[in-house]
């Protein structure tokens, strides 16, 4: 079983999930691609979504330590991890964890990192399909111009969560202009 709880954060509300003694899923839990992402992490574990009325030990771990992190007080998590998704995928994922805390990177960035320039959609796409947002930080991926692109949770919630991170940030105004409209 993947057991499943809802975790209400201040920046919108998560799907968390633990399978077998690793997370699984930590997700935004409203998001357009929501049935896709379930589907994907519910075949590749052979497994279903169970609800819990407690937490169980990840859960109740990712938890604490996402509250840690919206306190400042965490920069590294130490969940274990267990990711759902093709070798590809699961390739793009593994250099977002490499993505220090208060910096960001690019998609061509990544690209170059997985010795392919010209893979750049294909990993923006696997970026969009990551299962476990914030812990596997998605968010600190930006347009090669510093613009806000594409993020789960809205671009607010990513300009915010890059905010927490560093503070002196500096977005193009004219991208997160048009998001707040």
């Amino acid at each position: 079983m993947i057991y499943t709880s809802y975790f209400k954060t201040p920046y919108g509300e998560l799907i968390i999930g633990s399978h077998k003694g690793q997370l699984c899923l930590c997700d935004w839990r409203y998001r357009r691609s929501r049935t896709t992402i379930d589907k994907r992490i519910k075949s590749a574990l052979n497994s279903e979504y169970f609800p819990l009325e407690e937490d169980d030990e990840i859960t109740s771990q990712t938890k604490t330590q996402l509250e840690e992190y919206w306190n400042g007080i965490r920069k590294v998590f130490t969940i274990p991890l267990i990711l759902s998704g093709t070798d590809f995928q699961r390739s793009v994922w593994d250099e977002l964890l490499l993505i220090p805390y208060g910096t960001t990177s690019t998609y061509l960035a990544q690209s170059l990192k997985l010795n392919n320039k010209e893979a750049i959609r294909a990993v923006a796409s696997a970026n969009g399909a990551n299962a476990i947002s914030i812990i596997v930080p998605c968010h600190r991926i930006i347009g090669s111009n510093n613009d806000l692109v594409g993020y789960a949770g809205g671009l607010r919630v990513k300009s915010s969560l890059i905010k927490l991170e560093n503070p002196s940030f500096n977005f193009k105004p004219v991208q997160l202009e048009l998001d707040l409209k």
